[in-house]
């Protein structure tokens, strides 16, 4: 009956109905990109979460807009996001990411976008235990639930700095390379300008002893 009752919570647990799409999008030198999820009932959950991984400097204009074209969202020059709101009308929601500021660099954007019914579902109980040993039961569920979303969010930002600091090392290097580069075009132009002087010198001399 334990094993039972254990199994009807986390049924329930997850009974919410949650569609979420997590993209990675690449968005070219003055490319507008947009994304749509729709919701089917009022008072949905919508979250919407962002992160610039590379290309500039990290970041992007975005706007999200309503069934009505009422703008709820928007953001300019933005390097990440991470947005709850709740859907009050039904219908198809934009998500658009602008990158008119570029000329040039392309950028590298991964986004979530999630639609809750966030509707609790009562937990069966056992015959014959309390109310409150059930109610303790939902609560460390949602409770477990919250951390879950609490590492989620945390693994996204670690990975976000993980890729910013990669690319900056990587732009570190090719600049490190691009400089030594430079610098031994210099060295030998100077040694070949030294040799060319010694050999005028050398040529003058040899003149004048004539």
């Amino acid at each position: 009956m334990k094993l039972s009752l254990v199994t009807c919570s986390l049924l329930a647990w997850f009974a919410a109905e949650v569609s979420a799409t997590a993209l990675t999008y690449r968005l070219g030198a003055n490319e507008k990109a947009c994304f749509y999820t729709g919701t089917k009932n009022k008072a949905e959950k919508i979250a919407f979460y962002f992160a610039v991984q590379s290309g500039g400097s990290f970041d992007i204009d975005y706007e999200v807009t309503g069934p009505n074209s009422k703008v709820i969202l928007e953001g300019e020059k933005e390097r990440q996001g991470d947005f709850v709101f709740t859907a009050n009308e039904i219908g198809e929601y934009k998500f658009c990411f602008n990158n008119d500021m570029s000329t040039f660099a392309e950028k590298i954007v991964d986004f979530e976008i999630a639609v809750e019914n966030e509707s609790r579902v009562n937990l069966p109980s056992k015959q014959g235990s309390a109310p409150e040993q059930t109610s303790a039961l939902e609560e460390s569920l949602f409770k477990v639930s919250g951390q879950l979303s609490t590492i989620t969010r945390n693994q996204k930002y670690f990975r976000t700095r993980e890729n910013r600091n990669f690319s900056t090392v990587r732009s570190t290097e090719k600049r490190i390379i691009n400089f030594s580069m430079i610098q031994c075009g210099l060295v030998v132009c100077m040694g070949a300008l030294q040799v060319f002087i010694v050999r005028f010198f050398f040529q003058g001399a040899r003149k004048g002893y004539v």
